[in-house]
């Protein structure tokens, strides 16, 4: 009983603090601070943007790191091009870091094409003007005016400087300026620069396949983007694009045989892709012409692997192109599968009943509203009338003698 004795009789100055408790503040120092990410409101999960702020909207928030999305090519490849794109766009604007693979063009003339981003806290180095001095006469009265605080500071940065924003417009109409483009670190893998052996019958995966796999391996663990990688203030994001695999440019022979010699190939490789991305900081969008591959079994796994997958259907060279009720749209959105994450139900869109359409300078996707058919409400109406007519007159026909009819 002699210790707390002692301790009551110590001067205040000497007692022990009383401020350490077990609750803890909830903080979010554990969660990295990438530019161009964001944490998701449902699970915590780290997004990045898609590039188009709609289908981020359709995907929850935006695309998980570590996640794989899955894009069904409509049938002449032009708007799911389009929108890798724009996920390739966002990460040039974000300072992610690129990899890009195609086996029919070449990945240097695919970023050559992204779309030009509509900024204004990203600016490219031009010479500043100098403001006018007060003795120099005006050479017009029509100018703008400005308040004199503002006259002496800089029309654009003088330097190129990576958004804080999370996800951004862009303009189809132009491509992006090369001094952008070329501040983006990229790496490529172009199928035809790559020798590649014919792979033996036992062999699960086609060589090409397998050459990408370890082209991407080497790229993730290199430049640092393993989570097991010792932590740095420098972290960033690796974008993986992947265009149309699964097609004959690829050696896979999916889309030209009801039964293929390689079968499972590409779905022995969304199972490395998937393992790779689970442990790294990085994010795949991934295209296949799913209209050419006749094996819908095939492609129920291949969603089943992936976390999303979208569905592109284009009007183009179909009935719908002419017909008056889409003459809003160019094509038919359809969301196949959304990612569960950290919960137990993933959020479901609130309609599934979407359209995309090209504007003149943007991409966008919307609820779909089919406009109302004038002509045939007035059909049905006119025969609604005809039909109560016809019975108001077969009434008066009973009714009275005689051949009489009453004329309409």
């Amino acid at each position: 009983m002699a210790a707390p004795v002692n301790r009551a009789c110590k001067p205040s100055g000497e007692r022990l603090p009383f401020n350490t408790t077990s609750f803890q503040k909830k903080t979010r120092s554990k969660l990295l601070s990438i530019p161009g990410t964001r944490p998701s409101v449902q699970n915590g999960q780290l997004l990045v943007s898609t590039g188009v702020t709609s289908l981020d909207y359709l995907l929850g928030g935006g695309l998980a790191v570590g996640t794989v999305l899955l894009i069904e090519e409509d049938r002449y490849d032009s708007y799911s091009r389009m929108i890798l794109k724009y996920f390739l766009a966002e990460g040039v604007v974000c300072r992610h870091e690129l990899f890009v693979a195609a086996a029919q063009d070449n990945p240097v003339d695919i970023l050559q094409e992204l779309p030009d981003p509509i900024l204004d806290d990203i600016a490219i180095h031009k010479p500043v003007e100098q403001p006018r001095l007060s003795c120099e006469p005006q050479d017009s009265f029509d100018a703008m005016k400005i308040a004199w605080r503002y006259q002496n500071l800089p029309k654009v940065q003088s330097a190129l400087a990576s958004s804080s924003r999370f996800g951004h417009y862009y303009d189809v109409s132009k491509t992006m300026e090369p001094e952008i483009r070329q501040a983006a670190k990229c790496h490529h893998f172009y199928l035809p620069e790559y020798p590649t052996q014919s792979s033996p019958a036992q062999s699960p995966m086609l060589e090409s396949y397998s050459a990408l796999l370890k082209s991407l391996e080497e790229v993730i663990h290199r430049e640092g983007f393993d989570v097991a990688a010792p932590m740095s203030n420098s972290r960033n994001i690796l974008r993986i694009g992947l265009h149309s695999l699964g097609s004959a440019l690829w050696g896979d022979d999916l889309c030209c045989h009801d039964n293929p010699r390689h079968g499972h190939a590409l779905t022995t490789f969304f199972y490395g892709l998937r393992a790779l991305l689970r442990s790294s900081l990085a994010v795949a969008v991934v295209t296949v012409p799913s209209h050419l591959i006749p094996n819908r079994a095939l492609m129920g796994s291949l969603t089943r692997l992936c976390d999303n997958v979208i569905a592109l259907e284009s009007f183009k060279g179909s009935e719908r192109e002419t017909n008056p009720l889409y003459k809003d749209y160019h094509g038919l959105l359809h969301v196949r599968q959304v990612p569960h994450l950290n919960c137990l139900a993933s959020q479901l869109p609130d309609h599934k009943d979407l359209a995309f359409k090209l504007k003149r300078k943007q991409f966008s996707i919307e609820r779909l509203h089919l406009p109302p058919d004038l002509s045939e409400t007035v059909s049905r109406v006119s025969r609604g009338e005809l039909a109560g007519a016809a019975m108001v007159a077969s009434a008066c026909s009973s009714g009275t003698s005689g051949n009489k009819h009453l004329d309409f």
